[in-house]
């Protein structure tokens, strides 16, 4: 191939990147996450000549995936994430199935070899067609660059595509794989026809706040996407009939009720619908803490007890429903889920998978949660006489919570300091509507416990889709870059799970608390405790000294063992980051939780008082 002709294929390769970034663009994406490599390089080329793009490099693809997965689910915009051929993308795996399980919008941008080097044992080359399988919910392929209008036209409506379809009813990664002919490098001539020079054109960052725009409030679709509707059938009635046609909506609302709020996201117009629902049925909302719905006013009857409540089996059996209506996904506690088991259920799914774990679903309503609970508050849903519960139900329920209130706080009160005294000094020092990462494992059902309620907002994020503990640090770090102030609350396995991920909180303004139990102990509460090994097959304890760990990376660290050490340590990082180290002596947690929740079980039927 001539001179020429090699350069023709380079600067080929260059236009058709930028013109998949425009339809990208024009989609919605702001952010772009990109891992170092070769076969990329149209790709990063082609991104720092778009003046709307905000660029960030992350050496490692998994500690990147896990980046953007925060950005997005700060910003609710489509995030973009670049990686080379080969073995790179796989780092995204575990990733890509915590943001398909999520809803969160991903674009996968795979560099790859062209058609002729697959299977023929060139280096770096392997099948990267539908790696990701299920997980993401389109997989395109064009081929490599073409010249024409028509090529270029094509690669701009693929990237609205992808974005619009990574917004859609069922929000999701999309992946999109990229051969690139070399030679990868145009000539300079090519960059200049693209753009003005590359310093004046993109925004190159870790860890910045996003472009104006984004962040906490920028959740609206961008422009040419449209809002998730409100699915109706007959007249105006939401439903998608599954299988054999279910009863009448209103003949399931008989009786007593409830509402269960599992990991969502409700926007502060949404909540206002569901509460005044809520008043309307005469029933109890049980709020998940991912729910974004146990912190901020109380306008309704909000109950944030109910996993200790539901351990005193004369309440659980008093207070069983007739029937559950299902917003979000499978709660955190697995004591509700297992308490729910064979109550009718309705759950209201706007185009997403079927979280029904308990097989107790009769009707899935394909709707947006507050345009349904609008319409079921309104004059054109009519219940039966006897669809209005008891009132005495819904009082019953909110005299249990003010009274697991105060035990709980009475009970701490004489205990010794462990997770639930931090949780409560924590929740106490955090600023209105900030946020905060609960790692999975023990931290998340600990918050779940103690948390209670509070009247100034808080967001609490987690990555339950897949509830792994992999790229806690890396998501702490997206969620803050996208617009969110947000605090990580992490046991010691997840932080030691992610250390590429402190090369990214190094610069972060809110702290990473660290639970340092000695390893795994959620296993002292799961019947795994009794086994033998349980220290070196399931705690896995890692004896790293944290301070050591962190000082390469330029993090502050501080460790305490109690609370008048913790909440220092935490006025002085609010505001200016690193790592709290909070030592713990796991046993005497454990004696701590199981003393109240015996205390709990002890309570007599109704929580007088």
């Amino acid at each position: 191939m001539k001179e020429p002709e090699i350069q023709a294929e380079a600067c080929r390769s260059l236009r058709w990147a930028l013109a998949l970034l425009e339809g990208l663009i024009r989609g919605g994406m702001q952010r772009l996450v990109l891992s170092p490599g070769s076969r990329s390089t149209p790709l990063v080329l082609a991104a720092q000549q778009r003046p709307e793009l905000t660029l960030t490099p992350v050496l490692d693809e998994r500690s990147a995936a896990f980046y953007a997965l925060g950005l997005a689910r700060a910003s609710g915009r489509p995030v973009g994430l670049v990686c080379t051929s080969g073995s790179a993308l796989g780092h995204w795996f575990p990733a890509v199935m915590e943001a398909s399980e999520s809803d969160l919008p991903l674009i996968l941008l795979s560099a790859d070899r062209p058609p002729e080097l697959r299977g023929w044992g060139a280096n770096q080359t392997l099948d990267q067609t539908r790696l990701f399988g299920p997980f993401v919910r389109e997989f395109h392929d064009p081929g490599p660059a073409e010249d024409g209008p028509a090529g270029f036209k094509m690669m701009r409506a693929l990237g609205l595509r992808a974005a619009t379809v990574s917004l859609g009813r069922r929000p999701g990664p999309v992946h999109l794989n990229l051969p690139f002919r070399e030679p990868l490098v145009p000539a300079p001539g090519c960059l200049a026809a693209g753009s003005a020079r590359e310093t004046d054109t993109a925004r190159i960052a870790v860890g910045e706040t996003p472009a104006a725009g984004a962040g906490a409030g920028g959740r609206g679709a961008p422009a040419g996407v449209l809002d998730r509707g409100f699915a109706t059938g007959q007249g105006s009635r939401p439903w998608l009939i599954c299988g054999p046609p279910p009863p009448e909506l209103d003949a399931m609302l008989v009786g007593r009720g409830l509402i269960c709020c599992g990991p969502s996201e409700w926007r502060p117009e949404s909540v206002t619908h569901l509460w005044a629902c809520a008043e309307r049925l005469a029933v109890p909302v049980l709020c998940d803490p991912l729910s974004g719905l146990r912190f901020g006013p109380a306008v309704g009857p909000r109950i944030s007890r109910y996993d200790s409540l539901l351990r005193n089996d004369r309440a659980a059996a008093a207070l069983r429903p007739d029937w559950v209506l299902r917003f979000g996904r499978a709660p955190v506690s697995k004591t509700l889920l297992g308490w729910l088991e064979g109550v009718p259920t309705i759950l209201v799914a706007p185009g997403r998978g079927w979280s029904d774990p308990n097989h107790d679903v009769r009707l899935r309503v394909d709707a947006d949660p507050a345009g349904f609970c609008a319409w079921l508050r309104s004059s054109e849903w009519a219940p039966a006489e006897q669809a209005v519960a008891d009132p005495d139900w819904l009082e019953g329920w909110i005299a249990a919570e003010r009274r697991l209130d105060r035990l709980a706080a009475e009970y701490l009160d004489q205990a010794p300091w462990c997770e639930a005294h931090l949780l409560g000094e924590l929740l106490t020092a955090l600023p209105a509507d900030e946020g905060l990462l609960c790692a999975n494992s023990l931290p998340i059902r600990q918050l779940d416990t103690w948390s209670g309620t509070r009247a100034t907002g808080l967001r609490v994020f987690g990555n339950r889709g897949a509830s792994g503990i992999d790229g806690q640090s890396s998501t702490l770090a997206g969620l803050n870059a996208g617009g969110v102030p947000t605090t990580g609350l992490l046991g010691d396995l997840s932080f030691l799970h992610d250390l590429s991920g402190l090369f990214l909180i190094q610069r972060l303004d809110r702290p990473c608390v660290v639970l340092n139990n000695g390893g795994g102990r959620i296993f002292d509460y799961l019947p795994q405790r009794g086994l033998p090994g349980l220290e070196r097959f399931w705690r896995t304890p890692l004896a790293i000294d944290l301070g050591a760990l962190a000082g390469p990376f330029g993090i502050d660290h501080r460790e305490v063992s109690d609370g008048a050490g913790f909440r220092e340590a935490l006025d002085e990082a609010l505001g200016r980051g690193g790592v709290i180290e909070v030592r713990l002596d796991a046993e005497v947690s454990r004696a701590v939780h199981q003393g109240f929740w015996q205390a709990i079980r002890e309570e007599p039927v109704g929580f007088e008082g």
